[in-house]
């Protein structure tokens, strides 16, 4: 049960979970999750590692460790020779056949939060603010940059492989990609 929270609390990314959404998940009692969940919390307090598991108020987030900090830093500003992650690579992609499109949008599609890797996105100028959205929070709008086609050889975003959506957005499953590429 403990690796099963252990592997929400990864899951739900920089947003977190609740302990209401773990006891409904997990169908255990609130005295077994709060055991749990501190146990967990000790194990990750071991110096040898570099996560560490926090509640912020009834929300539980994995975070780094802030004695860790130059590391991370150094990791955010790596040159762009730096190969892109599968994440990252998948990222740009919803970006590139959605755009603009905003940050919950890309969360909806991909199943996890996508925050740092727009960040990290925006800072190599693979992708770029073009602006809000007119839906309630006015949240911003990314669209591909002329540094995404450099990078991948294209001329324009018509060059891109044509895709058909072939699920229906209740069937989503976390694990499995909507697109599909057309032959």
């Amino acid at each position: 049960m403990k690796a099963a929270i252990e592997g929400l609390i990864f899951v739900s990314g920089d947003e977190g979970i609740t302990k209401e959404q773990l006891l409904s998940i997990l169908e255990i009692s609130n005295q077994d999750l709060n055991k749990y969940i501190s146990e967990l919390i000790n194990d990750y307090n071991s110096e040898d590692r570099g996560m560490q598991i926090k509640e912020f108020g009834n929300v539980i987030k994995m975070t780094t460790k802030e004695e860790q900090r130059e590391y991370y830093q150094k990791l955010t500003n790596l040159d762009d020779a730096t190969f892109l992650s599968q994440g990252a690579l998948e990222t740009l992609a919803i970006i590139a056949y959605n755009g603009p499109i905003t940050r919950v949008k890309i969360d909806e599609i991909r199943g996890v939060n996508t925050t740092y890797l727009l960040r990290k996105l925006l800072d190599r100028d693979f992708i770029k603010d073009v602006g809000r959205s007119d839906t309630p929070g006015r949240p911003t709008l990314y669209e591909v940059s002329d540094k995404f086609l450099d990078y991948f050889g294209l001329s324009s975003l018509d060059q891109l492989p044509k895709v058909n959506m072939n699920v229906e957005e209740d069937e989503i499953d976390l694990f499995d990609s909507k697109y599909t590429e057309e032959n």
